[in-house]
């Protein structure tokens, strides 16, 4: 639920007649060359079979845009469970007209079993579409996000030098360059660095906590706890695989895929969206 009441971060589509066209084509292709719900049974033109249906769907598109847009700017913010019902929306007007089109062109009498029955297959089908359109533009929207920060940061922090105590051996202190640092790992007593030196990959072990650690670098928003073993920086971050289960983060050259586990995946989801 969490998830559906983020706003919706993508403005209206300042190219709708395009958009209204590409739907209108994809209504098109599926008919004419896929031929699904019986299509291949009529024994008139099917061109232009398809082409009707293309264009009802291009008009339902047109008048949805007119109807929808004026809502949008009034509805404030604009949040994802909007955006659902908006897209689910659209495509029950659109196949609502196609099936009365359809009725029409195949004359066949329009019964509630036979509407109710399209109205099952449509919200199916609607629903899968609005979890993958929705899915795919909003996680393409926060990896860009992501990587918009993550290059800002890394400017910003060039030439900064950081500390990390030892707590048990003075002078025994780790510096580097911040953005040199990868991630920490706690292993027992101690806590491992890995980082990057005359570029390789090195590793330095050091008798601290990353709660002492995540203390002395508590300024930098960028080194961010991501496991209870773990603490990442974020500047490094090349690649991350996962779900809202967790994700397993690439570090540049580092061959260590660091874990982000499920408790910290939405702190780190409010840090960059």
């Amino acid at each position: 639920m969490s998830f559906l009441n983020r706003k919706y971060p993508f403005p209206p589509s300042s190219h709708w007649l395009r958009d209204c066209a590409i739907y209108c084509a994809i209504v098109f292709l599926i008919l004419y060359l896929l031929q699904p719900f019986g299509f291949s049974m009529y024994q008139g033109n099917k061109l232009l079979l398809a082409l009707l249906f293309g264009a009802v769907t291009f008009g339902c598109c047109l008048v949805y845009g007119f109807v929808e847009r004026p809502l949008i700017q009034r509805v404030s913010p604009w949040r994802i469970w909007h955006e659902a019902l908006s897209i689910l929306a659209l495509i029950l007007f659109v196949g609502i007209c196609n099936f009365l089109v359809c009725s029409v062109v195949f004359d066949f009498p329009i019964t509630l079993s036979s509407f109710l029955m399209f109205l099952y297959w449509t919200l199916i089908i609607g629903m899968i579409v609005t979890v993958c359109s929705i899915s795919l533009n909003y996680y393409r929207h926060l990896r860009n996000q992501l990587e918009t920060l993550l290059n800002k940061t890394t400017e910003q922090q060039t030439g900064i030098v950081i500390t990390i105590h030892d707590t048990n051996v003075r002078g025994n202190d780790l510096q580097l360059p911040i953005n040199d640092l990868l991630y920490i790992e706690a292993q027992k007593n101690n806590v491992a660095v890995s980082y990057v030196k005359d570029d390789k990959i090195a590793t330095t072990e050091l008798h601290t906590t990353l709660s002492a650690v995540l203390d002395d670098l508590k300024e930098f928003e960028n080194i961010f706890q991501c496991h209870r073993s773990f603490v990442v920086n974020l500047n490094n971050i090349t690649s991350a695989q996962g779900n809202s289960n967790g994700y397993q983060l690439k570090l540049g050259k580092c061959t260590t895929m660091v874990p982000v586990s499920r408790t910290y995946v939405p702190k780190l989801k409010s840090f960059i969206a």
